[in-house]
Protein backbone atom coordinates (compact mmCIF):
# COMPACT_ATOMS: atom_id res chain seq x y z
CA UNK A 1 0.00 0.00 0.00
CA UNK A 2 1.32 3.36 -0.99
CA UNK A 3 0.84 6.44 1.42
CA UNK A 4 1.42 9.89 0.86
CA UNK A 5 2.54 12.16 3.58
CA UNK A 6 -0.27 13.26 4.65
CA UNK A 7 -2.48 9.76 4.98
CA UNK A 8 -4.06 8.41 7.89
CA UNK A 9 -1.75 5.44 8.80
CA UNK A 10 -3.81 2.60 10.93
CA UNK A 11 -1.35 1.39 13.63
CA UNK A 12 -1.24 -1.70 15.61
CA UNK A 13 0.85 -0.68 18.92
CA UNK A 14 1.29 -3.79 20.72
CA UNK A 15 3.22 -3.45 23.86
CA UNK A 16 3.75 -6.73 25.91
CA UNK A 17 4.37 -5.00 29.31
CA UNK A 18 1.98 -2.03 31.22
CA UNK A 19 1.69 0.88 29.09
CA UNK A 20 2.67 4.30 30.72
CA UNK A 21 4.71 2.65 33.90
CA UNK A 22 7.97 3.28 34.29
CA UNK A 23 10.79 2.84 31.94
CA UNK A 24 9.57 1.78 28.88
CA UNK A 25 6.08 1.48 29.78
CA UNK A 26 6.43 6.00 29.36
CA UNK A 27 8.73 5.39 25.98
CA UNK A 28 6.11 3.08 24.92
CA UNK A 29 2.72 5.72 26.40
CA UNK A 30 4.65 8.39 24.73
CA UNK A 31 5.14 6.98 21.44
CA UNK A 32 1.16 5.58 20.84
CA UNK A 33 0.20 9.27 22.38
CA UNK A 34 1.80 11.43 19.88
CA UNK A 35 1.18 8.83 17.11
CA UNK A 36 -2.21 9.27 17.86
CA UNK A 37 -1.23 13.45 18.23
CA UNK A 38 -0.53 13.49 14.87
CA UNK A 39 -3.99 12.04 13.41
CA UNK A 40 -3.01 8.63 12.98
CA UNK A 41 -5.10 5.84 13.58
CA UNK A 42 -3.71 3.81 16.79
CA UNK A 43 -5.13 0.64 18.42
CA UNK A 44 -3.24 -0.05 21.50
CA UNK A 45 -2.50 -3.77 22.71
CA UNK A 46 -1.00 -3.99 26.37
CA UNK A 47 -0.90 -6.50 28.68
CA UNK A 48 -2.22 -3.50 31.20
CA UNK A 49 -2.48 0.09 30.87
CA UNK A 50 -1.22 2.31 33.85
CA UNK A 51 -2.17 5.30 31.86
CA UNK A 52 -4.56 5.48 29.11
CA UNK A 53 -3.57 6.55 25.59
CA UNK A 54 -5.48 9.68 24.78
CA UNK A 55 -6.73 9.50 21.40
CA UNK A 56 -6.25 6.25 20.91
CA UNK A 57 -8.93 4.19 18.63
CA UNK A 58 -8.93 1.62 21.07
CA UNK A 59 -7.12 -0.17 23.96
CA UNK A 60 -6.70 -3.84 24.58
CA UNK A 61 -5.62 -5.53 27.52
CA UNK A 62 -4.12 -9.09 27.06
CA UNK A 63 -3.20 -10.18 29.99
CA UNK A 64 -6.65 -10.04 32.07
CA UNK A 65 -9.53 -12.58 33.41
CA UNK A 66 -13.16 -11.56 34.00
CA UNK A 67 -11.78 -7.86 33.56
CA UNK A 68 -8.95 -8.27 36.57
CA UNK A 69 -5.70 -8.00 35.57
CA UNK A 70 -3.08 -11.13 35.39
CA UNK A 71 0.21 -10.51 36.88
CA UNK A 72 3.53 -11.71 34.57
CA UNK A 73 4.66 -13.74 37.15
CA UNK A 74 1.23 -15.37 37.76
CA UNK A 75 1.92 -17.21 34.58
CA UNK A 76 5.55 -16.81 34.05
CA UNK A 77 7.40 -13.95 32.27
CA UNK A 78 8.51 -15.89 29.28
CA UNK A 79 4.75 -17.23 28.89
CA UNK A 80 2.94 -13.95 29.61
CA UNK A 81 4.65 -12.50 26.60
CA UNK A 82 4.09 -15.47 24.34
CA UNK A 83 0.27 -15.60 24.98
CA UNK A 84 0.39 -11.25 24.24
CA UNK A 85 2.07 -12.58 20.86
CA UNK A 86 -0.14 -14.62 19.88
CA UNK A 87 -3.31 -12.62 21.14
CA UNK A 88 -1.59 -9.74 18.86
CA UNK A 89 -1.26 -12.11 15.68
CA UNK A 90 -4.91 -13.58 15.92
CA UNK A 91 -6.20 -9.58 16.38
CA UNK A 92 -3.71 -9.43 12.83
CA UNK A 93 -5.66 -12.25 11.26
CA UNK A 94 -8.88 -11.33 12.24
CA UNK A 95 -8.48 -7.68 10.96
CA UNK A 96 -7.09 -8.25 8.14
CA UNK A 97 -6.95 -5.58 6.13
CA UNK A 98 -8.10 -2.72 8.79
CA UNK A 99 -3.83 -2.04 9.70
CA UNK A 100 -0.99 -0.79 7.62
CA UNK A 101 1.78 -0.82 10.14
CA UNK A 102 2.15 -3.50 13.61
CA UNK A 103 4.24 -2.05 15.94
CA UNK A 104 6.22 -4.39 18.19
CA UNK A 105 8.41 -4.77 21.32
CA UNK A 106 10.92 -7.32 22.95
CA UNK A 107 10.07 -10.32 23.92
CA UNK A 108 6.33 -10.79 22.07
CA UNK A 109 7.45 -9.99 18.01
CA UNK A 110 7.51 -13.54 16.24
CA UNK A 111 3.45 -14.83 16.15
CA UNK A 112 2.64 -11.05 15.28
CA UNK A 113 5.34 -10.65 12.54
CA UNK A 114 4.38 -13.69 11.02
CA UNK A 115 0.44 -12.63 11.46
CA UNK A 116 1.61 -9.16 9.99
CA UNK A 117 3.71 -10.85 6.84
CA UNK A 118 0.49 -13.29 6.10
CA UNK A 119 -1.69 -9.97 6.02
CA UNK A 120 0.03 -7.56 4.27
CA UNK A 121 0.71 -5.46 7.08
CA UNK A 122 4.19 -4.07 7.61
CA UNK A 123 5.79 -4.83 11.10
CA UNK A 124 8.45 -2.67 13.19
CA UNK A 125 10.33 -3.88 16.28
CA UNK A 126 11.72 -1.73 18.88
CA UNK A 127 15.23 -1.64 19.68
CA UNK A 128 15.57 0.40 23.12
CA UNK A 129 19.05 -0.90 23.27
CA UNK A 130 22.08 -2.43 21.73
CA UNK A 131 22.12 -5.65 19.80
CA UNK A 132 21.54 -7.97 22.83
CA UNK A 133 24.21 -9.80 22.07
CA UNK A 134 26.66 -6.80 21.83
CA UNK A 135 24.69 -5.56 25.24
CA UNK A 136 25.29 -8.64 27.72
CA UNK A 137 29.04 -8.96 25.93
CA UNK A 138 30.09 -5.49 26.43
CA UNK A 139 28.11 -5.68 30.48
CA UNK A 140 29.65 -8.27 31.36
CA UNK A 141 33.64 -7.29 30.55
CA UNK A 142 32.61 -4.03 32.47
CA UNK A 143 31.42 -5.67 35.67
CA UNK A 144 34.49 -8.30 35.33
CA UNK A 145 36.79 -5.95 35.58
CA UNK A 146 35.32 -4.03 38.42
CA UNK A 147 35.29 -7.52 40.26
CA UNK A 148 31.29 -7.25 40.74
CA UNK A 149 29.02 -10.43 40.28
CA UNK A 150 26.20 -10.41 37.35
CA UNK A 151 22.76 -10.85 39.44
CA UNK A 152 21.10 -13.70 37.74
CA UNK A 153 17.91 -12.59 35.71
CA UNK A 154 19.54 -9.14 35.31
CA UNK A 155 18.21 -7.33 32.02
CA UNK A 156 21.82 -7.18 30.82
CA UNK A 157 23.16 -10.93 32.18
CA UNK A 158 23.75 -12.90 29.51
CA UNK A 159 21.27 -15.33 28.46
CA UNK A 160 21.70 -17.93 25.32
CA UNK A 161 17.80 -18.46 25.67
CA UNK A 162 16.72 -14.89 25.68
CA UNK A 163 19.34 -13.49 23.00
CA UNK A 164 18.23 -16.80 20.72
CA UNK A 165 14.81 -14.99 20.89
CA UNK A 166 15.55 -11.38 20.06
CA UNK A 167 17.47 -12.90 17.23
CA UNK A 168 14.16 -14.71 15.72
CA UNK A 169 12.63 -11.28 16.39
CA UNK A 170 15.24 -9.33 14.40
CA UNK A 171 14.79 -11.62 11.81
CA UNK A 172 11.18 -11.76 11.74
CA UNK A 173 10.13 -8.34 11.34
CA UNK A 174 10.19 -5.63 7.92
CA UNK A 175 12.54 -3.24 10.23
CA UNK A 176 14.36 -2.93 13.49
CA UNK A 177 13.80 0.89 14.79
CA UNK A 178 16.78 1.43 16.58
CA UNK A 179 17.09 4.96 18.43
CA UNK A 180 20.78 6.10 18.20
CA UNK A 181 23.91 6.11 15.93
CA UNK A 182 25.77 3.58 17.95
CA UNK A 183 22.91 0.95 18.75
CA UNK A 184 22.64 0.51 14.68
CA UNK A 185 25.97 0.33 14.40
CA UNK A 186 26.34 -2.59 17.07
CA UNK A 187 23.74 -4.47 14.79
CA UNK A 188 25.57 -3.20 11.59
CA UNK A 189 28.73 -5.09 13.53
CA UNK A 190 26.88 -8.38 13.87
CA UNK A 191 25.78 -8.65 9.83
CA UNK A 192 22.61 -7.73 10.42
CA UNK A 193 21.63 -5.49 6.89
CA UNK A 194 21.98 -1.81 7.35
CA UNK A 195 19.03 -1.52 5.20
CA UNK A 196 16.23 -3.27 7.45
CA UNK A 197 17.37 -0.80 10.31
CA UNK A 198 15.24 2.48 11.11
CA UNK A 199 17.17 5.48 13.08
CA UNK A 200 14.29 7.27 15.13
CA UNK A 201 14.66 9.00 18.62
CA UNK A 202 13.15 9.47 21.59
CA UNK A 203 11.92 12.04 23.75
CA UNK A 204 10.78 14.44 26.81
CA UNK A 205 7.44 15.52 27.55
CA UNK A 206 7.50 19.50 27.80
CA UNK A 207 5.13 19.89 30.20
CA UNK A 208 7.42 18.16 32.89
CA UNK A 209 10.59 19.42 31.98
CA UNK A 210 10.20 23.29 31.54
CA UNK A 211 12.76 25.15 30.26
CA UNK A 212 14.84 26.99 32.78
CA UNK A 213 14.34 30.54 34.09
CA UNK A 214 15.92 32.94 32.11
CA UNK A 215 18.21 34.24 34.56
CA UNK A 216 19.65 30.66 35.12
CA UNK A 217 22.52 31.76 32.32
CA UNK A 218 25.20 28.61 33.50
CA UNK A 219 27.24 31.69 35.56
CA UNK A 220 27.26 29.78 38.35
CA UNK A 221 30.66 30.32 40.28
CA UNK A 222 31.32 26.54 40.20
CA UNK A 223 30.55 23.80 37.98
CA UNK A 224 27.55 21.50 39.19
CA UNK A 225 27.31 18.39 37.91
CA UNK A 226 24.54 15.62 37.85
CA UNK A 227 24.61 12.23 37.50
CA UNK A 228 20.98 10.59 36.83
CA UNK A 229 20.40 7.24 36.18
CA UNK A 230 20.38 3.48 37.97
CA UNK A 231 23.90 3.69 39.44
CA UNK A 232 25.60 0.40 38.01
CA UNK A 233 28.97 -0.20 35.94
CA UNK A 234 27.04 -0.32 32.83
CA UNK A 235 26.20 3.57 33.41
CA UNK A 236 30.14 4.62 33.74
CA UNK A 237 29.08 6.42 37.37
CA UNK A 238 32.73 4.84 38.84
CA UNK A 239 34.15 6.69 34.82
CA UNK A 240 32.19 9.66 36.03
CA UNK A 241 33.66 9.83 39.40
CA UNK A 242 37.15 9.23 38.26
CA UNK A 243 37.55 12.02 35.81
CA UNK A 244 35.77 14.26 38.68
CA UNK A 245 38.06 14.00 40.70
CA UNK A 246 40.84 13.90 38.36
CA UNK A 247 39.71 17.17 37.04
CA UNK A 248 39.84 19.73 39.69
CA UNK A 249 35.98 20.46 39.48
CA UNK A 250 35.75 18.68 42.66
CA UNK A 251 37.85 21.20 44.22
CA UNK A 252 34.83 24.05 44.23
CA UNK A 253 31.97 22.04 42.26
CA UNK A 254 29.48 20.22 43.10
CA UNK A 255 28.64 16.65 41.90
CA UNK A 256 25.01 15.03 42.74
CA UNK A 257 24.46 11.35 41.75
CA UNK A 258 20.14 10.51 41.51
CA UNK A 259 19.76 7.27 41.49
CA UNK A 260 19.87 3.47 43.13
CA UNK A 261 22.43 1.38 43.55
CA UNK A 262 23.79 -1.98 41.61
CA UNK A 263 24.20 -4.80 44.52
CA UNK A 264 27.89 -3.58 45.59
CA UNK A 265 28.69 -1.14 43.21
CA UNK A 266 28.07 1.98 46.62
CA UNK A 267 30.59 -0.18 48.58
CA UNK A 268 32.93 -0.42 45.68
CA UNK A 269 32.86 3.18 44.82
CA UNK A 270 33.05 4.39 48.67
CA UNK A 271 35.79 6.13 49.08
CA UNK A 272 34.97 8.64 45.80
CA UNK A 273 31.13 8.91 46.62
CA UNK A 274 32.77 10.09 49.71
CA UNK A 275 34.38 13.18 48.37
CA UNK A 276 33.07 16.15 50.30
CA UNK A 277 32.19 17.37 46.67
CA UNK A 278 29.58 14.57 46.23
CA UNK A 279 26.45 14.21 46.59
CA UNK A 280 24.36 11.01 46.64
CA UNK A 281 20.37 11.36 46.63
CA UNK A 282 18.92 8.24 45.57
CA UNK A 283 15.62 8.77 43.96
CA UNK A 284 14.67 12.10 43.38
CA UNK A 285 10.77 12.80 42.52
CA UNK A 286 11.37 16.19 40.93
CA UNK A 287 14.52 15.22 38.73
CA UNK A 288 13.46 18.16 36.21
CA UNK A 289 13.90 21.00 39.25
CA UNK A 290 17.35 19.37 39.78
CA UNK A 291 18.49 19.68 35.93
CA UNK A 292 17.43 23.07 35.96
CA UNK A 293 19.89 23.82 38.99
CA UNK A 294 22.29 21.79 37.69
CA UNK A 295 25.35 22.88 34.40
CA UNK A 296 26.11 19.22 32.70
CA UNK A 297 24.80 15.81 32.68
CA UNK A 298 27.03 13.58 33.24
CA UNK A 299 27.20 10.46 31.91
CA UNK A 300 29.70 8.33 30.33
CA UNK A 301 27.73 5.24 29.99
CA UNK A 302 29.26 2.01 28.02
CA UNK A 303 26.08 0.61 26.49
CA UNK A 304 22.82 2.35 25.74
CA UNK A 305 19.73 2.92 23.38
CA UNK A 306 19.42 6.12 23.81
CA UNK A 307 19.05 7.74 27.35
CA UNK A 308 15.90 9.65 27.82
CA UNK A 309 17.83 11.70 30.57
CA UNK A 310 20.06 13.36 27.92
CA UNK A 311 16.76 14.28 26.46
CA UNK A 312 15.09 15.88 29.52
CA UNK A 313 18.48 17.22 30.90
CA UNK A 314 18.70 19.26 27.10
CA UNK A 315 15.38 20.63 27.50
CA UNK A 316 16.43 21.98 31.05
CA UNK A 317 19.46 23.85 30.05
CA UNK A 318 21.79 21.12 31.47
CA UNK A 319 24.92 20.59 28.66
CA UNK A 320 25.29 16.52 28.19
CA UNK A 321 28.47 15.68 29.00
CA UNK A 322 28.58 12.19 27.97
CA UNK A 323 30.17 9.22 26.16
CA UNK A 324 29.36 8.15 22.09
CA UNK A 325 27.02 5.07 23.50
CA UNK A 326 24.96 7.38 25.46
CA UNK A 327 23.02 7.50 22.30
CA UNK A 328 22.19 11.64 23.04
CA UNK A 329 21.42 14.10 20.59
CA UNK A 330 23.80 16.61 20.61
CA UNK A 331 27.45 17.14 18.37
CA UNK A 332 30.83 18.03 20.44
CA UNK A 333 31.70 21.06 21.22
CA UNK A 334 28.31 22.48 19.61
CA UNK A 335 25.56 21.81 22.15
CA UNK A 336 27.59 19.14 24.36
CA UNK A 337 30.88 17.59 24.81
CA UNK A 338 30.96 13.96 23.64
CA UNK A 339 34.00 11.28 24.36
CA UNK A 340 34.55 7.81 23.44
CA UNK A 341 33.05 4.82 26.06
CA UNK A 342 35.59 4.26 28.52
CA UNK A 343 37.83 7.07 27.70
CA UNK A 344 38.54 8.40 31.07
CA UNK A 345 41.59 11.11 30.29
CA UNK A 346 38.93 12.69 27.60
CA UNK A 347 36.06 13.05 30.04
CA UNK A 348 38.24 14.44 32.51
CA UNK A 349 39.39 17.26 30.18
CA UNK A 350 36.27 17.79 28.85
CA UNK A 351 35.04 18.16 32.77
CA UNK A 352 38.78 20.48 33.27
CA UNK A 353 37.15 22.74 29.98
CA UNK A 354 33.65 23.53 30.95
CA UNK A 355 34.89 24.09 34.67
CA UNK A 356 37.27 26.63 33.78
CA UNK A 357 35.40 28.40 30.87
CA UNK A 358 32.44 29.45 31.57
CA UNK A 359 31.58 31.56 28.53
CA UNK A 360 31.71 28.21 26.73
CA UNK A 361 29.72 26.49 29.20
CA UNK A 362 27.05 29.38 28.69
CA UNK A 363 27.57 28.69 24.52
CA UNK A 364 27.01 25.12 25.25
CA UNK A 365 23.83 25.67 27.40
CA UNK A 366 22.20 28.28 24.80
CA UNK A 367 23.03 26.01 21.89
CA UNK A 368 21.39 23.21 23.92
CA UNK A 369 18.17 24.59 24.83
CA UNK A 370 17.80 26.27 21.54
CA UNK A 371 17.29 22.95 20.14
CA UNK A 372 14.56 22.14 22.78
CA UNK A 373 12.13 21.73 20.39
CA UNK A 374 13.78 19.46 18.55
CA UNK A 375 14.14 16.46 21.34
CA UNK A 376 10.58 15.81 22.47
CA UNK A 377 8.13 13.27 22.29
CA UNK A 378 6.44 14.50 18.98
CA UNK A 379 9.26 14.88 17.17
CA UNK A 380 9.80 11.39 17.45
CA UNK A 381 6.91 9.94 16.61
CA UNK A 382 7.17 12.00 13.21
CA UNK A 383 10.69 9.99 13.03
CA UNK A 384 8.45 6.92 13.32
CA UNK A 385 5.67 8.27 10.91
CA UNK A 386 9.00 8.78 8.44
CA UNK A 387 9.88 4.96 9.18
CA UNK A 388 6.56 3.42 8.90
CA UNK A 389 5.98 5.28 5.39
CA UNK A 390 9.06 4.72 4.18
CA UNK A 391 8.23 1.12 4.70
CA UNK A 392 4.99 0.95 3.23
CA UNK A 393 6.35 2.84 0.30
CA UNK A 394 8.99 -0.36 -0.65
Amino acid sequence: MAETATAQLRILYSFPDTIGAAGIGTTAWNQATELAGLGHEVHVHATAVAREVPGAAETVTTLTLAGRRIPHRALGRARAYRRHDGLVARSLRRGAGSYDVVHCWPRATVATAAAARATGVASVREAPNTHTGYAYERVATETARLGLPQPEGHSHTADAEALALEEREYAAVDLVAVPSEFSLETFVDRGFPRERLGLHQYGFDPARFPPPAASANGRAPSLRALFVGRCEPRKGLHYALEAWLGSGAAERGTFTICGDFYPGYDELLADRLGHPSVTVKGFVGDVAAVMRGSDVLLLPTVEEGSALVTYEAQASGCVPVVSDAAGARCTHLEDGLVHEAGDVAALTAHLRLVAGDRELLARLRARTLARRNELTWEQGARDLEGLYRELLAR
